[in-house]
């Protein structure tokens, strides 16, 4: 589900450097689906023209109050009452005073005050702006009445010099845009539920230098427990080495070996509602983990290393299954259908999600995947090759349909 489909946003920019990632912002918030309007301060007019913003847009802007080719509204009301989220991005010093004591003295901050939808506020400007207590006392006030304040990062300035008071990247500020629509929106399919995830692949140590692992990247479980705090979850993710971003919102439980893994689900499993067990879980680890690294030996000996199995995570948790739905992983090479039937079967699953990873496209480290949804007493269902993050809105949507859930009060 995706929460911005068919919203309508207002992007109030006002005059800073900053103000030409309000493109790059408004462009990601059309590609998910809203539809953007733009109020200009007479300062941000000089930085980026209207017409950059109402080419983008396909939309009119809104810069001077008194200029309008219908002469049946008033333009800030009828921007107002059309707007469903409104941003201020950038919003400078003087911006922010302005809004903080109620000034309506053009269109732009005339919209801001005429309108009822949620408001969310992401400051630039200098470090020592920033910090001034006239600025601080502001931002107070503005949290006091209801808008939301995005926290500036800590950067390089227009000055020439690092301090806090950047506008963060737009892909950081969509992230926490869409985080807080999330908040507050009560129907999303998940919403109440908590969905424990595990993602990435396990390290087992050889000694303080080696490990064995296997090529799990984490992209499928990230896209996993993105898409299921998109859809309302309260998200806890168990992540193994990655490289990847934590999507906002989720909180992330770093760990390294399969033990670690362990320890970390059995602790959060009695909570949660339904566990998507995507990790590369280690089949095997060393007998013994060596304190200091392993030598070559001097006669140039083979090595070998004995190595025990790992604790099967799944199957364990099948005792302690009271009322969540458990979903697994099988990544296959060869006889797909029958390998997952039998750990579907075996490991008391109520969902397996079989990819046969020696096919181009498919599994390990890529961003699309294909997969076999299978379910007790059901017969398989194989998606289309697709991104990754489709195919964890498939699974999520297929939980849903099975469980029958319903959006619970928080």
């Amino acid at each position: 589900m995706e929460i911005w489909k068919d919203c309508h946003v207002t992007v109030v920019v006002s005059g800073g450097i900053a103000s030409y990632k309000a493109l790059v912002l408004i462009r990601q918030l059309m590609k998910r689906g809203a539809t953007v309007r733009v109020a200009l301060t007479a300062h941000a007019a000089e930085f980026i023209t209207p017409l950059t913003f109402q080419t983008l847009t396909r939309q009119p802007v809104v810069l001077n109050e008194f200029t309008t080719s219908d002469p049946s509204h008033v333009v800030h009301v009828a921007l107002a009452d059309w707007t469903d989220v409104m941003v201020l991005v950038p919003a400078t010093a003087n911006l922010i005073a302005r809004v903080a004591n109620g000034l309506a003295d053009d269109a732009a901050t005339s919209t801001i005050l005429a309108t009822t939808a949620p408001k969310y506020v992401v400051p630039a400007m200098n470090s020592h702006m920033y910090a001034n207590p006239a600025t601080q006392r502001n931002l107070r006030q503005l949290v006091a009445d209801g808008l939301t304040v995005l926290t500036p990062a800590d950067g390089m300035l227009a000055e020439g010099y690092a301090g806090r008071g950047r506008m963060p990247e737009p892909e950081a500020i969509l992230a926490w845009l869409t985080d807080q629509q999330i908040q507050r929106t009560p129907s999303l399919p998940l919403t109440g539920r908590r969905v424990l995830v595990t993602a990435g692949g396990t390290r087992e140590a050889l000694d303080p230098v080696r490990y064995i692992t296997n090529r799990s990247s984490g992209k499928m479980g990230y896209a996993v427990a993105a898409a299921a705090r998109t859809m309302g979850a309260q998200v806890t993710l168990i992540s193994a080495a990655t490289h990847l971003r934590a999507p906002a919102g989720v909180q992330v439980l770093p760990v390294a070996s399969a033990a670690e893994l362990r320890d970390a689900v059995v602790t959060h499993f009695e909570a949660c509602d339904l566990l998507v067990m995507a990790a590369a879980v280690s089949d095997y680890r060393p007998v013994q983990t060596n304190q200091q690294k392993i030598k070559k030996p001097q006669d140039h000996a083979d090595l070998t290393l004995q190595l025990t199995e790992t604790t099967d995570i799944l199957k364990e948790l099948a005792t302690r299954k009271t009322h969540q739905y458990v979903v697994g992983f099988a990544a296959e090479t060869q006889n797909l259908l029958a390998n997952a039937q039998h750990k579907l079967t075996s490991k008391r699953l109520d969902l397996l999600v079989a990819n046969d990873v020696s096919q181009p496209g498919v599994g390990f480290n890529g961003d699309t995947n294909q997969v076999t949804l299978l379910r007790p007493d059901q017969a398989p269902l194989t998606t289309a090759l697709m991104s990754k993050r489709a195919v964890a809105n498939q699974i999520l949507t297929t939980v849903v349909a099975e469980t029958g859930w319903q959006p619970q009060p928080k």
